[in-house]
């Protein structure tokens, strides 16, 4: 194996996995370690690492042919796609170990676990060292970091007490929203919510959206109505909305009151709407702009970085105000439209209104099938009025249609072994 002598796992979280032919196949995500009954350190015998579509699989140790902290390699052979499972003699290394509290024997020093080394012998990886912060008891003074040997620290096994949050936080920090809603899946209940509790809200809102409905539920109960609330307005009203209508009436009005009225309206007026129908999928906020706007108004609009590809995709013109429900709609600007015009044109000039909007009771099944007839990544929503409402995008149909916990890993079936150029092995 072409790889370093001693590797600090926490260090590999994120890292590629290549196959022989260089394409990468996913990412690296924990490690597995087995927990022997002698007082010789936990094997390594594999990592989990993160396919396409949040699929973690195991990836044994023997298959790897190089390990660092920039790439991990994989031999020929059989790449397995079962959905990994740990068993109960294992343990995974970033999980279960970061930020537990432990003692540094015989010195008895405080410390909570900052890293985990795994290290090769002649025939088999094992921890071997941990990297443990001394617990100063002081908040303006970061504690001195001890690389010390795994049989001298104790509280590695057992049930963590009074676990902190902040490495396992610095290890997740660069996931996307969605792999990390992923992630959380994996934690235990409790540990999953004080995870989440941890993030900002505009982090946590985020994720949030990408979580099962249930687990969204179960976190925003453990995070306290104020709180909640305030996660709740960092939200896409949309979102807001799904999320609300899965709890009890009495609770979404305590929560509605807690936000901020600005925040509180669209969302009221989204759960007002039927199940099933473009009002009650839309978004709310859309990217609207006034008739004399300029093109390059209109460019430098769609390039802000909180918008999502679907809702950035286009423009949408009308009269005052530009809040929905604004004024009476005119059209809609494509941004490869705008890339064509000069950017002192207004769009007025260059918006077009061929295809009929939707109605807030359009039903989901005509949706789908006028946005895929005329190739549309967005449709607007009009009242009776002809005022712009909202817009449904196409990640908000393909929400709605594809099944009610398909974002739940539990309730996705296997996948089939995979003959590729990756290799792997049924072990895990």
């Amino acid at each position: 194996m072409s790889t370093p002598t001693r590797v600090y796992i926490a260090r590999l979280a994120g890292v590629a996995v290549y196959d022989p032919n260089g394409d990468q196949v996913g990412r690296v995500r924990d490690a597995v370690a087995r927990l022997r009954a002698t007082k010789h350190p936990p094997e390594v015998v594999g990592l989990v690492a993160e396919m396409p579509m949040r699929r973690r699989i195991f990836l044994s140790i023997n298959r790897i042919t190089s390990i660092d902290s920039g790439a991990v390699v994989l031999g020929t052979g059989t790449l397995n796609l079962r959905r990994f499972e740990k068993r109960p003699n294992e343990l995974l290394v970033l999980q279960e170990l970061l930020d537990r509290r432990v003692q540094i024997h015989p010195e008895g020093v405080a410390g909570v676990v900052v890293d985990v080394a795994m290290e090769a012998t002649r025939d088999e990886w094992t921890l071997t060292r941990v990297a443990v912060r001394e617990h100063t008891g002081r908040l303006t003074r970061r504690g001195n970091l001890h690389q010390i040997e795994w049989d001298r620290v104790r509280g590695l096994s057992g049930i963590a007490d009074n676990r902190g949050t902040a490495n396992l936080l610095a290890v997740l920090d660069e996931m996307r929203p969605a792999d990390l809603a992923n992630a959380l899946q994996d934690l235990p209940d409790e540990r999953r919510n004080e995870i989440a509790a941890a993030f900002d809200d505009e982090r946590l809102a985020n994720v949030l959206s990408e979580l099962p409905e249930h687990d969204q539920v179960e976190v925003l109960a453990a995070l306290g109505r104020e709180r909640a609330a305030d996660v709740l307005e960092q939200m896409d009203p949309d979102d807001a909305a799904d999320l609300l209508g899965a709890l009890p009436p009495p609770e979404q009005d305590v929560l509605l009151d807690l936000m901020e009225p600005d925040e509180a309206d669209p969302v009221r007026q989204l759960l007002k709407y039927t199940p099933g129908t473009a009002g009650s999928v839309m978004t709310s906020e859309p990217v609207i702009l006034p008739p004399d706007a300029t093109v390059a108004e209109a460019l430098a609009r769609i390039r802000e970085p909180q918008l999502s590809p679907a809702v950035a995709a286009q423009v949408f013109v009308a009269r005052a105000p530009m809040t929905t429900p604004t004024g009476r709609y005119l059209g809609i600007v494509h941004f490869q439209r705008l890339l064509r015009e000069p950017p002192a044109d207004l769009l007025g000039g260059v918006v077009v209104n061929d295809i009929d909007p939707l109605r807030p009771v359009t039903p989901l099944p005509e949706i789908t099938r006028r946005m895929a007839t005329y190739d549309l990544v967005a449709m607007p929503v009009i009242d009776r009025s002809s005022r712009l409402v909202g817009a449904v995008t196409v990640d908000d149909v393909l929400d709605h249609l594809l099944p009610r916990d398909w974002r739940d890993r539990d309730a996705r079936p296997s996948a089939p072994v995979a003959t590729t150029e990756a290799s792997d092995s049924a072990d895990g």
